[in-house]
């Protein structure tokens, strides 16, 4: 099936999200639609599948003209979509999802749950997907509910299938999994419209790659083209690919976790005797595959859990029965891992999301009343320093892209004095870009002496940026190196692979050399 777009608009009141596009996918092609946050990717699939209605222009499936007045429509012309955050009913089967909206009935509409878990193993077998169709969603890794989603997709019999920033929650391994999924389908004759901002997964996987800035298709390239070529087309300049830092001047302790244990509500160990040091003016950066402890340790450091053992101690003084307000007071910055869920309220504006762990200050309120002029001075000044596409400051955070919705977190976060900041998977959803810009403010506050824990599943980001490497598995740190390690070895540690002859590392604990140390950082 080929899928063309001519012309394809969208206009939202005076703001254009997409301008005169023309795309052509090909059958049985990977075609790759790189761009920024913001650049009008979704937007432009949301009218492709039924979502949003065309401003202008028009779409046709093997020349023909068609108009999608919801998704059934496009899915009955054979195009299917997999969001960036999923469309499945956690307590539900693998199976039961998958039959929502196409139930099969037998007998007195009795469902046939069986006729769809056949349906599942079948796809599950043709396309190599490897999901259990009796398995409870909720209990599913994130890389294998994405699985069901293409499977929701193939069992509609999509020949086109749009995959909206499918790795933005994956991790590594995740990530070649998906890969090889990909291959597989485009071998079997399915059209794969790949979303992404991520140079390396786009050279590696793309059939041809087309590039939006600000709403306009700039450019066509091949997956030859190197990552700066593509980087410059996408930003409209040319961009600082490798973090350029200097050498850490490394001062005293500031943040020292003892032998912190956190137990869940399930009863399970998840953080277990982990002992650290964060020192001022050098960044630690906690490497490991996604559930290995990170997030609860992290939050452990922040009071929204408190440790079942061990201690926290901030500049000598035990913090660790302080709750997250005492904290954030305490001068401790915080960047979480799912910004939806804890970085910001979607409805409020942008304004007011710049000063959410702020208003309390002297400078945002005279006692019980807020200075709502400072508050939209500062608003100005972080919108234009941290480059935030908004249309006003009054925008509500869940009308910007992803991109955008990370980057209010960071300018909050950044714009005020910090003894440590905690960032967790700081770039995650973000454009090269902008990930340049993040990177360039977290050395920055590092040069200012501020003390950076950088968490991160994505290895290039955690050894571009960090002086000294900590590797959970297990809810242990069960190694702390420099970033002069080789890849390979770094990898089979967070495998949990910690001998001294598999993960190429001695004794020693502290900040120079390799070591796997028993979990001291």
């Amino acid at each position: 099936m080929e899928l063309e777009i001519r012309g394809l608009t969208r206009r939202f009141g005076s703001f254009t999200a997409n301008d005169g596009i023309d795309l052509t996918i090909r059958p049985g092609e990977i075609h790759c639609l790189l761009g920024e946050n913001g650049a009008g990717k979704s937007t432009l699939m949301n009218m492709l599948y039924g979502l949003l209605d065309p401003s202008e222009g028009e779409i046709l499936v093997d020349g023909e003209p068609v108009a999608f007045a919801s998704p059934a429509d496009a899915i009955a012309a054979g195009i299917g979509m997999v969001h960036q955050h999923f469309m499945l009913v956690p307590p539900f089967t693998v199976a039961e999802n998958v039959m929502l909206g196409r139930e099969r009935t037998r007998g007195l509409g009795v469902l046939d749950r069986k006729a769809a878990s056949r349906l599942v193993r079948e796809l599950s077998e043709r396309y190599r997907l490897a999901v259990d169709p009796e398995a409870l969603v909720e209990d599913l890794p994130v890389g294998v509910q994405q699985r069901v989603e293409i499977i929701k997709a193939l069992a509609n019999e999509a020949k086109v299938l749009i995959l909206d920033e499918p790795t933005a929650v994956l991790t590594p391994q995740e990530i070649d999994e998906l890969m090889g999924i990909m291959r597989e389908l485009r071998a079997q004759g399915t059209s794969i419209i790949f979303i992404t901002h991520k140079l390396r997964e786009v050279r590696a996987v793309g059939d041809r790659i087309s590039v939006i800035r600000r709403g306009k298709v700039v450019g066509t390239a091949e997956p030859t083209a190197s990552e700066a070529e593509l980087a410059e087309m996408m930003v409209g300049r040319s961009v600082q690919l490798v973090v350029d830092k200097a050498a850490a001047a490394v001062g005293e302790p500031v943040l020292e976790a003892r032998n912190v244990t956190v137990i869940d509500p399930r009863g399970h160990q998840v953080v277990k005797d982990v002992s650290f040091v964060a020192r001022a003016g050098e960044v630690l950066g906690i490497a490991g595959v996604q559930g290995n402890g990170q997030t609860e340790l992290i939050k452990s450091l922040l009071g929204l859990v408190r440790p079942d053992a061990g201690e926290i101690r901030l500049d000598g003084r035990d913090i660790s029965r302080h709750g997250p307000r005492q904290s954030l007071e305490d001068g401790i910055g915080y960047v979480p891992e799912d910004r939806s869920h804890d970085g910001y309220v979607g409805s409020f504006s942008v304004r007011e999301n710049l000063v959410l762990d702020l208003f309390r200050s002297e400078r945002f309120a005279s006692g019980p009343a807020l200075r709502l002029g400072a508050i939209e001075a500062n608003a100005r000044q972080r919108i234009e320093e941290f480059d935030i596409r908004t249309e006003t400051m009054e925008t509500p955070v869940s009308a910007l892209s992803g991109g955008n919705q990370q980057k209010v977190v960071v300018a909050r976060e950044f714009s005020r004095p910090l003894k440590v900041l905690i960032a967790s998977q700081p770039t995650r959803g973000v454009d090269v870009g902008s990930i340049e810009f993040i990177h360039k403010r977290i050395v920055e506050e590092r040069d200012k002496g501020t003390a950076v824990i950088i968490v991160s599943t994505e290895l290039d980001e955690v050894f571009a940026l960090s002086d000294r490497i900590a590797v959970m598995y297990d809810g242990r740190i069960v190694g702390t190196v420099t970033p002069d390690i080789p890849r390979e070895e770094i990898g089979l540690m967070m495998a949990g692979a910690t001998d001294t002859d598999q993960a190429g590392a001695t004794g020693a604990t502290g900040a120079g050399t390799h070591g796997t140390g028993g979990g001291a950082a």
